[in-house]
């Protein structure tokens, strides 16, 4: 195997491992189900177009943007979970995030958080992006990206067909499925507080 299939490989992997897009498309079921197809797609696309745009600036300027704002990664893995925690939270009683509603203004806000951020572009997958990214050639950083382009629109498939997989299951088991994944969240967001309070300690007791 050529090591730039097998940087490829590893890539992709690594990245689904981290979005998720089964578990990513009942969250985005749970979110805009009760929505008109239009908007599903409006949301599903602007949400993975941004996604990518994340990722790409952090691919290439991941380091220097934190630089920039003084951000440390243990600072916004615990913002991230702070926002993943209360969106599970909300799901666990079986309905939408209070942060998010389905009114046609705050479609883009849907999109951009918590679908892009932090549930698809997120600590650990920027993160990981930066990972394969810092210190490499720009070949590469551009089949990094060119892995994750093949993600997002996996990504789209499944989100588009979320609302197909709603009608097929029904609303009492929508509603089942809702809270769990409000559960497996809140769960993650958790997790990821831990993990950047951690590294937070750890990078005190260095310095």
């Amino acid at each position: 195997m050529s090591p730039l299939l097998e940087h490829a490989l590893s890539v992709f992997v690594a990245f689904f491992a981290i979005m998720n897009p089964i578990a990513n498309t009942t969250v985005f079921a749970g979110l805009v189900g009760d929505m008109e197809k239009s908007k599903q797609t409006k949301i599903a696309l602007k949400s993975l177009l941004i996604t990518f745009i994340i990722i790409v600036l952090f691919s290439v300027l991941g380091k220097s943007i934190f630089q920039l704002f003084g951000i440390t990664l243990p600072a916004f893995r615990i913002a991230g979970g702070i926002l993943v925690f209360l969106i599970g939270y909300h799901m666990l009683q079986g309905k939408n995030s209070k942060l998010h509603t389905s009114e046609e203004d705050n479609d883009a806000d849907i999109a951009i958080s918590p679908l892009a951020v932090p549930l698809l572009a997120g600590p650990g997958t920027i993160a990981t992006a930066m990972n394969y990214s810092a210190g490499q050639g720009w070949t590469d950083i551009a089949i990094t990206l060119f892995v994750f382009a093949i993600l997002c629109l996996i990504t789209y498939v499944c989100f588009i067909f979320s609302s197909k997989i709603i009608s097929m299951i029904g609303e009492s088991i929508l509603g089942i499925i809702t809270r769990l994944m409000g559960l497996i969240l809140s769960v993650m967001g958790v997790q990821m507080i831990i993990v950047g309070l951690s590294a937070a300690i750890h990078m005190q007791n260095i310095h």
